[in-house]
C-alpha cells in the first residue's frame, strides 16, 4: 500500500492507495464550482448543479480539489457521487459555516490516513484572515484572496513552508491544486513554480484546451485568465501524462464560471 499526499499537502491530507501496483495512474481535478447566489440568475446553482456533478462523474477523477463550496452544495455533491468522501471545513467557523475548499476523493480507491485544514494567516490554527484579505481564506485545497495581492503572495509562501516542513522527515510526493486568483507570471505562481512543477507545463502529451480558466459564465466571449492550477513535486516519482482545461458546456452555458483543470499522473516512475 503506497502513501501519497494530495493537494495542499500543507493541508495534511495523507492518503493510502488501496492498490499495490508498481506504477499507478492518478487523475486529479481542480474545480471552482461557484458558490450558490441567486444573483447568478440563469446560472444559479439549482439550474446547473447536475451539470457540475455530471462532469465530475464522467471524468471519474481520484481526487477533486474544489473551491467556493457551501455546505448544502457539499451535501448535494456527496449525494450524487456515492463513492466519494471528502475532507474540509467551512472557512468561517472551522465546521460548516462559509465556503469550503473541500477535497473529494474516491473512497473505493483511497483511504485517508491524516488530514487537517489551516487558515491563510499568521495564525493558521485559528479562524482568521490577514494581509488585507477580503475574507477568511483556508487551505484544505485552496482559494487565494481575490482582492489583496499581498495576501496571495503571503498565502503562497505559507503553503510552501508547510509543505517543506512536512517533508523534512519523509519525502512524500505532493500534489497541490487550487484557484490562486493569479496569472502564471504573478508573484504567487512564480514562487510556487520555483518549488513545484506546473502540471500543464510538464505534461508528456501537449496540454488540451485553452490555458485560460476564467469564463465568467460568458459563453459568447473568449475566456480570460489562467488562475486555476495543479502542481506536483519537483524531483519526485510523478510523471504528468496528460493535462486538460475542461471546457464542457450545455445549452450554450457552462457548469461554472471557472473551467476545471485536470491532470493524469503516473506515480511510481523511476527518475
Amino acid at each position: 500500500m503506497r502513501n501519497i499526499i494530495l493537494s495542499f499537502i500543507a493541508s495534511l491530507l495523507l492518503i493510502a492507495s488501496k492498490s499495490a501496483t508498481a506504477q499507478e495512474e492518478i487523475s486529479v481535478i481542480s474545480f471552482n464550482i461557484r458558490l450558490d447566489v441567486q444573483s447568478d440568475g440563469e446560472n444559479r446553482w439549482d439550474a446547473r448543479k447536475e451539470k457540475v456533478t455530471g462532469l465530475m462523474r464522467f471524468y471519474e477523477p481520484g481526487f477533486i480539489g474544489t473551491q467556493e463550496v457551501m455546505h448544502h452544495q457539499l451535501l448535494f455533491i456527496k449525494e450524487e457521487l456515492k463513492s466519494y468522501a471528502h475532507i474540509g471545513v467551512g472557512r468561517d467557523d472551522g465546521k460548516e459555516k462559509g465556503e469550503y475548499s473541500a477535497i473529494f476523493y474516491d473512497s473505493l480507491k483511497f483511504n485517508v490516513k491524516v488530514q487537517a485544514t489551516f487558515w491563510l494567516s499568521p495564525t493558521p490554527d485559528t479562524v482568521s484572515k490577514a494581509w488585507g484579505a477580503n475574507i477568511n481564506r483556508i487551505c484544505t485545497n485552496t482559494h487565494f484572496d481575490h482582492q489583496s495581492a499581498l495576501a496571495r503572495a503571503e498565502s503562497a509562501k505559507l503553503i510552501m513552508k508547510k509543505i517543506t516542513a512536512l517533508n523534512e522527515e519523509k519525502k512524500y510526493p505532493v500534489i497541490f491544486t487550487g484557484d490562486l486568483n493569479a496569472q502564471p507570471t504573478d508573484e504567487p505562481v512564480v514562487h510556487v513554480s520555483s518549488m513545484m512543477d506546473n502540471a500543464r507545463t510538464i505534461s508528456t502529451q501537449p496540454p488540451y484546451g485553452s490555458i485560460d480558466t476564467w469564463n465568467g459564465f460568458q459563453f459568447a466571449k473568449k475566456p480570460t485568465g489562467c488562475i486555476d492550477y495543479i502542481f506536483v513535486s519537483k524531483g519526485r516519482a510523478w510523471r504528468v501524462e496528460k493535462f486538460a482545461t475542461l471546457t464542457d458546456s450545455y445549452d450554450m452555458k457552462y457548469p461554472s464560471d471557472h473551467f476545471p483543470v485536470m491532470a493524469v499522473l503516473i506515480f511510481g516512475k523511476d527518475k
